[in-house]
Protein backbone atom coordinates (compact mmCIF):
# COMPACT_ATOMS: atom_id res chain seq x y z
CA UNK A 1 0.00 0.00 0.00
CA UNK A 2 1.85 3.00 -0.85
CA UNK A 3 1.22 6.82 0.33
CA UNK A 4 -1.57 7.77 -2.03
CA UNK A 5 -3.73 4.61 -1.52
CA UNK A 6 -3.33 5.56 2.19
CA UNK A 7 -4.68 9.21 1.47
CA UNK A 8 -7.16 7.97 -0.68
CA UNK A 9 -8.55 5.94 2.44
CA UNK A 10 -8.29 8.81 4.84
CA UNK A 11 -10.69 10.81 2.31
CA UNK A 12 -13.02 8.06 2.48
CA UNK A 13 -13.07 7.32 6.01
CA UNK A 14 -13.93 11.18 6.46
CA UNK A 15 -16.84 11.43 3.64
CA UNK A 16 -18.55 8.45 4.71
CA UNK A 17 -18.02 9.47 8.51
CA UNK A 18 -17.03 6.38 10.26
CA UNK A 19 -15.10 6.04 13.71
CA UNK A 20 -12.81 3.32 12.87
CA UNK A 21 -11.29 1.66 9.57
CA UNK A 22 -8.84 -1.08 10.24
CA UNK A 23 -7.27 -2.40 6.87
CA UNK A 24 -4.70 -5.54 7.23
CA UNK A 25 -2.54 -6.39 4.48
CA UNK A 26 0.22 -9.39 4.35
CA UNK A 27 2.63 -7.23 6.71
CA UNK A 28 1.07 -3.96 6.40
CA UNK A 29 -1.84 -3.17 9.11
CA UNK A 30 -3.49 0.59 8.77
CA UNK A 31 -6.12 1.83 12.13
CA UNK A 32 -8.02 5.27 11.46
CA UNK A 33 -9.86 5.81 14.42
CA UNK A 34 -11.62 9.59 14.68
CA UNK A 35 -14.00 10.74 17.37
CA UNK A 36 -17.34 11.42 15.62
CA UNK A 37 -20.41 13.43 17.80
CA UNK A 38 -23.65 11.11 16.64
CA UNK A 39 -23.58 7.29 15.53
CA UNK A 40 -23.44 6.49 11.78
CA UNK A 41 -25.53 3.48 10.03
CA UNK A 42 -25.47 2.11 7.14
CA UNK A 43 -27.72 -0.04 4.34
CA UNK A 44 -26.99 -2.06 2.34
CA UNK A 45 -27.54 0.48 -1.03
CA UNK A 46 -25.70 3.85 0.57
CA UNK A 47 -23.31 4.95 3.02
CA UNK A 48 -23.27 7.94 4.91
CA UNK A 49 -21.46 10.87 3.92
CA UNK A 50 -20.16 13.80 6.22
CA UNK A 51 -21.44 16.86 5.59
CA UNK A 52 -21.64 20.03 7.28
CA UNK A 53 -23.82 20.18 10.44
CA UNK A 54 -26.17 23.31 10.55
CA UNK A 55 -28.09 24.44 13.28
CA UNK A 56 -30.22 27.50 14.43
CA UNK A 57 -29.21 29.27 17.11
CA UNK A 58 -30.90 32.67 18.48
CA UNK A 59 -28.11 35.43 18.69
CA UNK A 60 -28.57 35.91 22.42
CA UNK A 61 -27.38 32.29 23.01
CA UNK A 62 -24.60 32.11 20.47
CA UNK A 63 -21.23 30.94 21.90
CA UNK A 64 -18.39 33.36 23.16
CA UNK A 65 -16.11 34.58 20.56
CA UNK A 66 -12.43 33.84 21.06
CA UNK A 67 -10.34 37.03 21.91
CA UNK A 68 -8.64 37.41 18.35
CA UNK A 69 -11.73 37.21 16.56
CA UNK A 70 -13.43 40.03 15.71
CA UNK A 71 -17.38 40.42 15.78
CA UNK A 72 -19.96 42.63 14.02
CA UNK A 73 -22.60 43.49 16.34
CA UNK A 74 -25.82 45.10 16.23
CA UNK A 75 -29.08 45.65 18.05
CA UNK A 76 -30.80 43.78 15.38
CA UNK A 77 -28.94 40.74 16.06
CA UNK A 78 -31.06 39.68 19.14
CA UNK A 79 -34.06 39.61 16.98
CA UNK A 80 -32.57 37.56 14.19
CA UNK A 81 -31.87 33.48 14.05
CA UNK A 82 -28.36 32.74 12.89
CA UNK A 83 -27.07 29.22 11.52
CA UNK A 84 -23.87 27.79 12.93
CA UNK A 85 -21.47 26.21 10.26
CA UNK A 86 -20.05 23.21 12.45
CA UNK A 87 -17.13 21.06 11.23
CA UNK A 88 -17.56 18.40 8.70
CA UNK A 89 -14.42 16.33 10.37
CA UNK A 90 -11.89 16.56 12.79
CA UNK A 91 -8.83 18.25 12.53
CA UNK A 92 -6.48 21.77 12.36
CA UNK A 93 -8.84 24.68 11.62
CA UNK A 94 -7.20 27.19 9.56
CA UNK A 95 -8.48 30.41 8.56
CA UNK A 96 -6.34 31.40 5.29
CA UNK A 97 -4.63 29.15 2.89
CA UNK A 98 -0.76 29.58 4.53
CA UNK A 99 0.69 31.98 7.18
CA UNK A 100 1.43 34.91 4.80
CA UNK A 101 -1.81 34.70 2.56
CA UNK A 102 -5.39 36.68 3.41
CA UNK A 103 -8.00 34.57 5.31
CA UNK A 104 -10.67 33.22 2.94
CA UNK A 105 -13.71 35.01 5.17
CA UNK A 106 -13.71 37.80 7.52
CA UNK A 107 -16.42 39.03 9.83
CA UNK A 108 -19.00 40.98 7.56
CA UNK A 109 -18.06 39.13 4.56
CA UNK A 110 -21.20 38.01 2.03
CA UNK A 111 -20.54 34.33 1.20
CA UNK A 112 -22.47 31.88 -1.36
CA UNK A 113 -22.91 28.42 -1.52
CA UNK A 114 -19.40 26.68 -2.78
CA UNK A 115 -17.53 29.61 -0.78
CA UNK A 116 -14.53 28.25 0.45
CA UNK A 117 -14.99 29.21 4.39
CA UNK A 118 -11.61 27.80 5.61
CA UNK A 119 -9.12 24.90 5.73
CA UNK A 120 -9.29 21.79 7.89
CA UNK A 121 -6.13 19.97 7.78
CA UNK A 122 -6.48 15.97 9.05
CA UNK A 123 -3.70 13.64 8.50
CA UNK A 124 -1.62 15.88 6.16
CA UNK A 125 -3.88 16.60 3.79
CA UNK A 126 -5.69 20.45 3.61
CA UNK A 127 -9.51 20.38 2.79
CA UNK A 128 -11.35 23.60 1.78
CA UNK A 129 -14.62 22.85 3.70
CA UNK A 130 -17.35 24.66 1.70
CA UNK A 131 -20.19 26.83 2.60
CA UNK A 132 -23.90 25.39 1.60
CA UNK A 133 -25.60 28.41 3.09
CA UNK A 134 -25.19 31.73 1.43
CA UNK A 135 -25.56 34.83 3.71
CA UNK A 136 -23.35 37.04 6.23
CA UNK A 137 -20.48 36.06 8.34
CA UNK A 138 -21.41 37.24 12.29
CA UNK A 139 -19.10 35.63 13.79
CA UNK A 140 -15.78 32.98 13.58
CA UNK A 141 -15.92 30.97 16.61
CA UNK A 142 -12.80 29.69 16.64
CA UNK A 143 -8.87 30.73 16.78
CA UNK A 144 -6.72 30.44 13.31
CA UNK A 145 -4.69 26.80 13.99
CA UNK A 146 -6.76 25.61 16.64
CA UNK A 147 -8.03 21.72 16.86
CA UNK A 148 -11.36 21.00 15.71
CA UNK A 149 -13.77 18.14 16.65
CA UNK A 150 -16.86 16.82 14.07
CA UNK A 151 -20.31 19.26 14.47
CA UNK A 152 -17.98 22.05 16.10
CA UNK A 153 -19.49 25.31 15.54
CA UNK A 154 -17.12 26.94 13.32
CA UNK A 155 -19.14 30.28 12.16
CA UNK A 156 -22.22 31.80 13.03
CA UNK A 157 -23.73 33.30 9.23
CA UNK A 158 -26.69 35.25 8.83
CA UNK A 159 -28.36 33.85 5.76
CA UNK A 160 -31.14 36.68 5.56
Amino acid sequence: MDIKDIQALIKFVSRVGVDEVELEKDNFKISIKKNQASPVTFSENAAPIAQPIYQAVPASQAPSEPSEVASAKSTKEDNINLVEFKSPMVGTFYRSPGPDKDTFVNVGDQINVGSILCIVEAMKLFNEIESDVAGKIVKVLIDDASPVEYGQPLFLIDPS
